[in-house]
């Protein structure tokens, strides 16, 4: 790969990286604000319910965040963009698909094909 599409892409991944890590501050600081006190059940349902929601999201981001930070250190071992399965080069349309893949296409889609059939 390319210095410069390396360069690209350690970029892009820093910065999608701050953007999460800022987010998940906002929302812990929104989780400790002081609680309102509603006197309408369903209005504190609301609320649980939209807090529920935004501890699902931030769950998953915090999940991608590791696989940034993972891909980031495949890129400063010069390992980012060799699929993990085959050792064969990542095409660069997947990897501005999704940054964070460890496998070229092929490998995945065999992945995929076998978790099918097992049932998972």
């Amino acid at each position: 790969m390319k210095k410069k599409d390396i360069e690209y892409f350690q970029d892009e991944l820093t910065q999608k990286l701050e953007n999460l890590l800022s987010q998940a501050d906002d929302t812990v600081s929104g989780m400790t604000a002081p609680k309102e006190n509603f006197p309408d059940p369903t209005d504190r349902a609301a609320l649980e319910s939209d807090r529920n929601f935004m501890l699902r999201i931030r769950d998953r981001e915090s999940k991608l965040i590791d696989k940034i930070k993972k891909a980031l250190t495949r890129i400063e071992n010069n390992t980012f963009g060799i699929c993990e399965s085959c050792g064969e080069d990542i095409s660069i349309k997947r990897l501005k698909a999704r940054m964070v893949t460890t496998q070229c296409i092929d490998c995945k889609t065999k992945e995929e094909a076998f978790e099918k059939a097992l049932g998972l």
